[in-house]
């Protein structure tokens, strides 16, 4: 085979081979339309993509107390109560409080990151030691009310301020009845 037939050969598989890489690409219009005519014109409209879903308002934290959305979009808001009361000498939950409480507690539990402080108060009868102790069983019961009801433990913080800050400074039972208490107070 002579140098001639080779570069026949060569000169043969060169020009099928840049003859094949100049093929066109272009997709085929499809049955009907012409090789000059444009697309219709929904093939043109540029796919749009579905908006984002609004996350659902969640609730805030407004100067210690918690704001709590009461629609979807958060347009509607209630501050719960943070302040629960007591009988005389008592560290027991009042019924009357249960139904807010368990507001605060689905709260908590529906939002991790949230913390609360619960602060136990007495009235003023009763030794300093004895009050610090009774305002402290007293933010224990609502603790112990609220992990109940599913808020973590972690979340909420016990504090006793005993007689030493009341909202009443008088001296009856009606002051007395607002000075045996538990704030909840959010940071």
């Amino acid at each position: 085979m002579g140098i001639t037939k080779i570069r026949g050969l060569f000169v043969a598989g060169l020009t099928a081979v840049l003859l094949a890489g100049c093929a066109s690409n272009e997709p085929d219009d499809g049955p009907g339309m012409d090789p000059g005519t444009e697309a219709p014109a929904e093939a043109m409209v540029p796919e749009t993509q579905p908006e984002p879903t609004p996350e659902p308002a969640k609730p805030m934290v407004d100067r210690g107390k918690i704001v709590v959305p009461l629609d979807e979009m958060g347009s509607a808001t209630e501050t719960l109560t943070g302040i629960f009361h007591f009988d005389f000498d008592q560290a027991i939950v009042k019924r009357a409080g249960h139904s807010e409480l368990n507001r605060h507690a689905k709260v908590l539990s529906g939002n991790s990151m949230l913390q609360v402080r619960l602060e136990g108060h007495a009235d003023e009868r009763g030794t300093r030691e004895y009050n610090l102790a009774l305002g402290e069983r007293r933010a224990n019961a609502v603790r112990a009310y609220l992990v109940a009801q599913g808020a973590l433990r972690s979340q909420v913080e016990v504090v006793s301020y005993g007689e030493e800050k009341p909202v009443n400074s008088g001296h009856n039972e009606s002051a007395w009845s607002q000075n045996r208490r538990v704030e909840l107070v959010y940071r």
